[in-house]
């Protein structure tokens, strides 16, 4: 039996939040829908509904719905699909194979790869997010990556309780659940499952499992000392204070 803890719903509870619910039918394990969306993502030519500057470069098909903004200095590569009432910001990448639904903010210089962005998700300033599926209402902070590959570039395997289950992906970022948090500057290693209204302190790096309803807090400790007389005479002597 699959654990709870590795199937869709224990992720994400409304799929019509989703831009391409059908990647998640008859699915076994939560990743597999990064697999199953290329199947589905065929589009024939590029519908360009929103407002896009024409100081942005967009390249073979691509569709972007009503209301969306997509500012200058924006690049994306289809095959992608960005939904309605959306921001891309200034300087951001988006390539190949991304969904972002509805109402989702793309900020300065995020680059976005494979991945699946539900509904009222936002994705703060110089992120990186690669092979990854964030629900409905997630946000990421800015500066936050999402690693997606191991360093050994083997198959990525995830450890849930006693039993290892092999994903058969060779890059897979980040699953993060609805309405959960990456506080800026956190990096999630290969393969992390971040369960649903759970926030991450930045700074933090997470690896495997993050239960549902978890605030992950970070804590560091400093050492604070006097500055010595002689340095402090020897700034005064040079002009510098």
């Amino acid at each position: 039996m699959i654990p709870k803890e590795l199937q869709v719903r224990y992720y994400f509870k409304d799929l019509n939040s989703c831009p391409i619910r059908k990647a998640f039918s008859n699915t076994k394990y939560v990743w597999e829908a990064l697999e199953k969306k290329d199947k589905i993502l065929n589009l024939e030519h590029s519908v360009l509904k929103g407002r896009v500057s024409d100081k942005s470069v967009i390249e073979n098909h691509v569709v972007i719905d009503k209301k969306t903004i997509v500012d200058p200095f924006v690049f994306i590569k289809g095959p992608v699909i960005i939904g309605e009432n959306c921001t891309i910001r200034s300087g951001a990448l988006i390539r190949p194979f991304t969904i972002i639904g509805d109402n989702c903010v793309i900020g300065h210089n995020v680059e976005i790869k494979n991945s699946i962005v539900f509904d009222y998700a936002k994705i703060s300033t110089n992120s990186f997010l690669g092979d990854s599926i964030i629900g409905k209402g997630g946000r990421t902070g800015s500066g936050v990556i999402t690693g997606n590959r191991r360093f050994d570039q083997k198959k990525i395997v995830f450890r849930f309780a006693t039993s290892k289950y092999e994903t058969e992906f060779e890059k897979f970022g980040c699953v993060l659940g609805d309405y959960s948090r990456l506080g800026a500057n956190a990096v999630t290693a290969p393969g992390a499952l971040i369960g649903p209204f759970s926030w991450i302190y930045g700074l933090s790096s997470i690896r495997g499992f993050v239960k549902e309803r978890t605030l992950v807090k970070l804590r560091q400790g400093f050492e604070s000392i006097e500055k010595d007389e002689q340095i402090l005479e020897y700034l005064d002597r040079e002009g510098n204070i």
